[in-house]
């Protein structure tokens, strides 16, 4: 009696929590899954039906075939080579901030990690600014150095890098913070060893530095993958997607699965197919969160 107490107390403690992943979590969820097997659409919003597997054939092998794996090509590309950069990026700044004879270190810091403090919402928008190619600041830039206004929103390539760019500059001052705290783990004995052996920076770089920077920061490097791979806000509010691609409604030339999923619902009220490419990304997204759980320990005792 005395633990079925103590357990119902525990049970009564969680059950706010418990009751709030279940509405808010798990039953719409259950009924993405349940609209993925019908034909809930444009066509059938007062009656639908049972489709069985049929939207996921459309998807995989019919006439949207083309545009989802297309769509899905670019969005692994933009989630890895936004990871990518922004850890490149902050790990070069934090090795150089870690140089202990620079004694203005703190500064640059507090300078670098202004992308990070400033609302996303408000820095995205002002981005959109300067990449507009008549009025922009960037093309009034080049102008000023005699090189051509480059085609920020209308070329399918600058629209692409243009976006990179846009993720890399607002991602990088966290990875330059994962990657400070990392440098501050690592023993300066291992650097004096390796003084003494006659190795070289670099050498100890890659031998010391990243080996064991990259056990710390996986964890953290899988979790920004996958939000990069979710990253609908900076693709929305840049170009909407566009340029737009022939013989393709549903997906734009930048646009994303999360993305791609906002224009079916809301511009062509497809939700059978948003359901089912929902489906996808749940899949894809929860085996990084999986692998991600398991770099970092979680599962362990």
């Amino acid at each position: 009696m005395r633990k079925a107490k103590s357990n119902l107390t525990a049970y009564a403690y969680l059950s706010p929590a418990m009751i709030s992943i279940f509405v808010l979590t798990f039953l719409p969820v259950a009924y993405t899954v349940f609209i993925s097997f019908t034909n809930y659409n444009m066509y059938h919003l007062d009656s639908y039906d049972l489709v069985g597997w049929k939207n996921y054939e459309t998807l995989l092998s019919g006439t949207i075939k083309n545009v989802f794996f297309s769509v899905l090509g670019w969005t692994v590309a933009f989630a890895l080579l936004s990871t990518a950069l922004s850890y490149a990026v902050g790990m070069g700044l934090a090795v150089l901030l870690n140089n202990p004879l620079m004694k203005e270190a703190r500064i640059y810091r507090s300078i670098l990690i202004i992308p990070w403090a400033l609302p996303a919402t408000i820095a995205i928008l002002s981005w959109q600014g300067l990449l507009n190619e008549q009025y922009g600041g960037i093309n009034h830039l080049l102008e000023a150095f005699g090189i051509p206004a480059v085609p920020w929103l209308t070329d399918v390539f600058w629209a692409r890098a243009g976006i990179i760019l846009v993720n890399v500059w607002l991602g990088f001052p966290y990875m330059l913070n994962v990657c400070m705290g990392g440098l501050q783990s690592i023993s300066p004995t291992f650097y004096e060893v390796a003084n003494v052996e006659g190795a070289s920076k670099w050498y100890a770089f890659r031998r010391i530095t990243m080996p064991l920077m990259f056990k710390v920061s996986v964890p953290l490097v899988v979790a920004s993958f996958a939000a990069n791979f979710n990253n609908f806000g900076n693709i929305y509010m840049i170009t909407q997607g566009g340029p737009a691609k022939v013989n393709s409604q549903f997906a734009g030339s930048t646009d994303i699965l999360a993305s791609m999923v906002y224009k079916m619902t809301t511009w062509s009220n497809r939700y059978d197919l948003a359901a089912t490419l929902s489906i996808f990304i749940f899949i894809i997204v929860g085996v990084l969160t999986l692998v991600n759980l398991r770099l970092s320990g979680a599962f362990k005792e």
